[in-house]
């Protein structure tokens, strides 16, 4: 806060002051914010200058506040993953987390984000087949239960040769448009039932480390962040600030009034 000229005007070093410090973009209306936790969704922001007219915009501040402005996550499963049903679907299922900012598991399968906006998921999958025909398989995207449409992609897993299983890596990005709380799953379905996604144990001969079953990553590819903390119900004084369910502490992030 810098020094505010009376109503009747100010003596020329203070008007100098203020003058002289606007021309240097120091106007006087930023502030900082920290959420509040507990799962909140709302903090109130209690500023003067704010008023119903206001246009309020938020910047992360804090590192913790910085890190929620890029999610992204990369999970794995060390699992063998099987289908009891050539006619039923699977969720891929994820038992490994590697790193995760603002993007969790949930239930095995569910890749749930917390903020909103367009993701780039990617995937990699070890499939195995010990049936001596070429068998096929399908993975599409489920949101929330529903399956995305135009997400599926078939992949012929080689036929078992020499008494080796045969072994395919399906991989593919995709890009999917989330809000806040959305999840997103991997599904799979087979030919056969011989068909499994396989994890390999770390070998030797020469030494190579373990094969997962499945590699998710996930990362966050536009830049919308500002639309996940955003204010309302603005009074003179005050205003609602809406964001994202936050239990992290320290969520500062900058902001400015206009108006």
């Amino acid at each position: 806060m810098f020094r505010r000229l009376p109503q009747q005007g100010g003596n020329p070093r203070e008007t100098a002051e203020v003058v002289n410090r606007i021309l240097d973009g120091k106007i006087n209306s930023v502030g900082l914010l920290t959420l509040a936790t507990g799962n909140a969704t709302t903090t109130t922001l209690y500023d003067a200058r704010i008023s119903p007219d206001s246009i309020i915009l938020f910047v992360p501040y804090s590192a913790a506040a910085i890190a929620d402005a890029v999610p992204y996550g990369a999970f794995q499963d060390s699992t063998d993953q099987t289908a009891a049903s050539t006619t039923a679907a699977y969720a891929i299922t994820l038992n490994t987390t590697d790193y995760a900012v603002g993007v969790a598991i949930v239930s095995s399968s569910q890749i749930t984000v917390r903020s909103a906006g367009v993701y780039n998921i990617q995937f990699s999958i070890q499939f195995a087949n010990s049936n001596v025909a070429i068998q096929d398989v399908d993975v599409w995207f489920r949101k929330n239960g529903t399956d995305v449409a135009g997400s599926n992609s078939k992949f012929s897993v080689p036929n078992s040769h020499g008494g080796t299983d045969g072994h395919l890596i399906a991989a593919l990005n995709f890009y999917i448009q989330l809000a806040a709380g959305d999840y997103v799953q991997l599904m799979w379905s087979t030919t056969s039932t011989d068909v499994i996604l396989e994890q390999i144990p770390t070998q030797t001969s020469p030494t190579r480390p373990s094969t997962p079953s499945v590699i998710v990553t996930i990362n966050k590819v536009d830049e919308s962040s500002s639309s996940d903390i955003y204010a309302s119900n603005q009074l003179f004084g005050s205003c609602t600030v809406n964001h994202f369910a936050n239990s992290t502490s320290d969520k500062t992030y900058r902001y400015v009034v206009l108006g």
